[in-house]
Parts: C-alpha cells; structure tokens; sequence
C-alpha cells in the first residue's frame, strides 16, 4: 500500500510538471538586463526576445535595471518570484566578479539563481595609442616588463572587464602596470584617443571603427581564437600566454526555486533562439560567438568562473567592503 501511495505521488507530481509546461507562459515575461539600453549586454537580450518570445506565444520584455556594476538587477531579479516570469541576463561581472569583490553582496550568485543556459562570449582587444613604440604584442610585452608602473591603463571603472582583463595580462605576463579607472567607456575612450592614457583592454566592436581609422593600435585580442572582426590580431595565447583567456560571456537565469519545467521549456525555446540565422548575425554584429550550454553546463561554468575571478581580484585588490 505505501508503495501505491508512492508511486500515486510521483505520477501527481510529474502530471503537475507536464501540465505546467504546456501552459506556461500565460503572460508576458520580463527579462532584467542589469546595463543601459544600447550596449552588448542589451544588444543580446533584445535578439534573444525578439526570436524566444514568439516561440513560447509570449513577449519577452527586456527591462534595463543599470546601477552598482550590474548589482541592482541581479538583485531584482534573485529577488523576484520564482515563476518563470522573470529571467535575467548574467555575466562575468554580476556572477564572477562582484561576489569576490563584494563581501556583503545582497545576493548569492549560486544559491539564488537557476541556471537556464550559457548564451555567448565575446572577447575584447588590447587597443594602444599609436604612438607607443611597440608595435607587436610581444613587442608590448617586452616593452611593459622592462617599464614597470610606467604604462598607463584606461578601464571601464574598478572590476570592469575591461579592468580584469588587465589585471589578467599584469598576472601572466610578469608587467606593471598603473589602473586609471573610468566612470564608463566614453571618458576612457576619449584619454586613450587622446594619448593620456596609452593602452585599454575593451570589447572590438566598440573600439574596431577607431582601430581600422588607425587612431589606435590594436595588438591582441583575448580569446582562445582569433576574432572573425580582426583575423589578423593574433590572440594572447598565441602571443606566449597559453593559460590567458578573458571578456564578456552572457546567460540567461531565473530566481532559484522556479520550476523544473519551465526551466526547461526556457532552454529549449531560447537554445533555438540563439542558434537562428538572424540572431547568430546580431550577436556576430557584438563580436560575440553563440554557446547555447545545458543548465548543468552552466552551473558549472558559473562556479569554475568564481574560483578564477578570485585569484584576478585578490591580485588586482578589487575587494570592496
């Protein structure tokens, strides 16, 4: 009898689960984006929603929630109900980063989110001002290591990706370097064109019109593969740091708790989404290369990139209390 029972009880609960995954979803979904409208960030969102929404029969709303280098959406969104009607776009620096350097985080970045799937990387592009001597990145290298504290490096602002990457390049290559950190790409753009500033690690589609008008020099770029926007950048790895591998990666979660079913209906309308055409097009448009992972994929990728972000921010002291 109380195997019956039993076996009444998991049919009840998968009965449940089917039926929440053929009618989910029965409203609008809002999809947090924790950066302005305009960036990679939203650029990757808004492909995603405008291909995944149809699929599912809803829209997908992308809700730009910018502030505390992404902290005030992903704490929006680990906060939201677990009902599959709120999903947010993670990275590096809300999942990575900020944990490590934010001690008295107001979220969890394992505990209180459901991995849905790992969308896209991007890489950036080691951009000088042309007239630094250097001319190679090996060049660069020899030129940093035989110059320390003298090179100066524009960034996004303290624990950027554009600030870890650097703090990656000082780590492996054995160079000093000095941080000038901004409030923004703009203003750093702007030293770094202007020669205050003499090399910035950055993504390549924002700094690619400046490289390819040769007012600035662009050196390496920090993927494991050459760029199809730069092929004839070589990458870091390449250049003598095999181990070197940094930018920007996006994925979509939920607040941890919703449910199974719909975490899986999700990443398969949204794992179709991204491998379409026209939205492999606009991400290629961000210099970003699709991925699509399994949740588990995922999951794993987000603990192994909190264990790497932890030694870059201890050797860039990025901790913030």
């Amino acid at each position: 009898m109380k195997s019956l029972r039993l076996l009444f009880s998991v049919i009840l609960v998968c009965a449940a689960g089917l039926a929440c995954a053929q009618t989910y979803p029965t409203r609008p979904i809002r999809l947090i984006v924790p950066f302005p409208p305009g960036g990679g960030n939203d650029t990757v969102a808004r492909a995603i929603a405008d291909q995944a929404g149809p699929a599912l029969g809803q829209p997908i709303v992308v809700d730009n929630r910018p502030g505390a280098g992404g902290i005030i959406g992903a704490d929006l969104a680990a906060k939201s109900a677990p009902d599959g009607y709120t999903l947010f776009l993670g990275g590096v620096g809300s999942h990575a980063v900020n944990p490590n350097m934010h001690p008295k985080l107001s979220y969890d970045a394992v505990k209180d989110f459901a991995p849905i799937t790992l969308v896209a990387s991007a890489p950036s592009v080691l951009a000088v001002h042309p007239a630094l001597p250097p001319r190679t990145i090996a060049e660069f290298t020899t030129y940093a290591r035989a110059n320390p504290g003298k090179l100066n490096y524009a960034s996004n602002g303290n624990g950027s990706s554009s600030h870890i990457a650097a703090v990656m390049y000082e780590t492996m290559a054995g160079a000093k370097m000095v941080h000038v950190p901004y409030k923004g790409f703009g203003p750093a753009l702007t030293d770094l064109m202007s020669g205050r500033v003499e090399l910035m690690f950055n993504s390549i589609v924002a700094i690619l019109p400046h490289i390819q008008s040769g007012k600035l020099r662009a050196l390496a770029v920090t993927s494991k593969k050459r760029s199809s926007l730069l092929p004839d950048v070589p990458t870091l790895a390449e250049a003598g740091l095999p181990e070197y591998e940094a930018g920007s990666w996006y994925g979509i979660l939920a607040p941890a708790g919703t449910p199974p079913a719909v975490i899986q209906r999700l990443h398969a309308e949204i794992t179709k989404a991204v491998q379409m055409p026209e939205v492999q097009k606009r991400l290629a448009g961000e210099g970003a290369d699709v991925i699509a992972s399994t949740p588990q994929e995922f999951a794993a990728h987000i603990k192994a990139e909190l264990a790497r972000m932890r030694d870059v921010v201890r050797a860039g002291g990025m901790r913030l209390e």
